[in-house]
């Protein structure tokens, strides 16, 4: 899995000029990928990583803080662009594999007792953020040590 984060003073998802996911105050936008040899421990990996990251206020994580998380499914994240002019998706999951992980990873992350607003799935979306900072980081489920295939 490949996670952009952002810490933001606002964020917004619209899907056909309708709210469907907003953050009730500053926090988290977490675009996620799905890599096609994912599984559920890489999202339990990512979550944890994340959800402890001490990026907020004073050095203090989204736990701490109980700040309000966005997680919107991205699978361009995987987009691989190094042959021709048209990226190629091969290593993106398909929406019958990412989607049940997608929400497996929002529902970890509300397990951690945090508030979770969401995109929608598959949709065409406009997302409006405030970046704060400006700060972004991306974490690859490789770089957490969590065997693909295990």
């Amino acid at each position: 899995m490949r996670a952009v984060i952002q810490v933001v003073s606002s964020a917004s998802v619209y899907v056909e000029n309708q709210v469907v996911g907003q953050l009730p105050r500053p926090g988290l936008m977490i675009l996620l990928g799905v890599h096609v040899d994912d599984s559920q421990q890489q999202a339990d990996a990512l979550v944890d990583k994340i959800v402890n990251l001490r990026i907020l206020g004073e050095e203090q994580s989204a736990l701490e803080l109980n700040a309000p998380v966005m997680v919107v499914s991205q699978f361009t994240l995987y987009a691989d662009v190094r042959k021709g002019r048209r990226p190629s998706w091969s290593k993106a999951a398909r929406p019958e594999q990412s989607e049940p992980l997608y929400e497996y990873f929002v529902e970890r992350v509300r397990a951690q007792g945090l508030e979770v607003a969401t995109g929608e799935f598959g949709a065409r979306m406009d997302v409006s953020l405030v970046n704060t900072g400006p700060f972004t980081i991306v974490i690859d489920s490789d770089e957490l040590a969590v065997s693909r295939r295990g």
